[in-house]
């Protein structure tokens, strides 16, 4: 995972309120076992009706998605963050997210930042035309038109995300303290790391 400072481009104005983890990626799809290739099944249904916005070409290769009130909701699968990421896409702003899609996302480095809905009418507006910035240090949304949107995030998440540490990068970054508590309790309980024979 790489570290997620700031992110800047188009951003696709869907702007669609409820869309759940079915139409982010269909359930037909999570018969894969590799994340490669997910993007292709990203938004299935909503690419199938003619003149939709993800076949536009200004939005051909845009890091950011803009979407309505509780986005990511329904049934828990990763699969909608891999799948997000395959096409390209690492932010979200909503006005709301799912509990368990924001964590699935954060873990795979996508950024999801919560603004009021006004906020997210400017930027649907703006996204039409022109591109959007988000700072993830600053923690805000900007715009080419002075636009300046403050967003809240967690704190703990907030430096995962700069650093770029999944759960893996966390427990590697403690590896000192766990070599050195692992010796400490050899010379301690030298019985634990001592193989143990079976009596037949």
């Amino acid at each position: 995972m790489g570290p997620v400072t700031t992110i800047e481009g188009r951003a696709i104005p869907l702007g669609m309120a409820n869309v759940d983890t079915d139409v982010i990626i269909p359930a037909h799809w999570l018969k894969t076992i590799t994340r490669d290739g997910l993007g292709q099944g990203a938004f299935e249904s909503l690419r199938a009706v003619p003149g939709n916005v993800f076949d536009k070409p200004e939005y051909a290769a845009a890091p950011i998605l803009i979407a309505g009130d509780n986005f990511g909701c329904g049934s828990s699968r990763e699969h909608a963050a891999w799948a997000l990421l395959d096409r390209g896409i690492t932010a979200v702003i909503a006005p709301s997210f799912s509990d368990i899609f924001a964590g699935n996302a954060f873990k795979n480095g996508i950024l999801a930042v919560a603004l009021p809905q006004a906020d997210i009418d400017r930027l649907l507006e703006v996204a039409q035309t022109d591109p959007i910035s988000i700072d993830l240090d600053a923690q805000s949304v900007t715009t080419p038109f002075q636009d300046r949107f403050a967003f809240a995030i967690d704190p703990f998440r907030k430096q995962c995300l700069l650093e770029g540490l999944d759960e893996i990068g966390l427990t590697l970054a403690s590896d000192a303290a766990i070599s050195t508590h692992e010796t400490m309790r050899e010379q301690a309980l030298p019985w634990l790391a001592t193989p143990r024979r079976e009596i037949a």
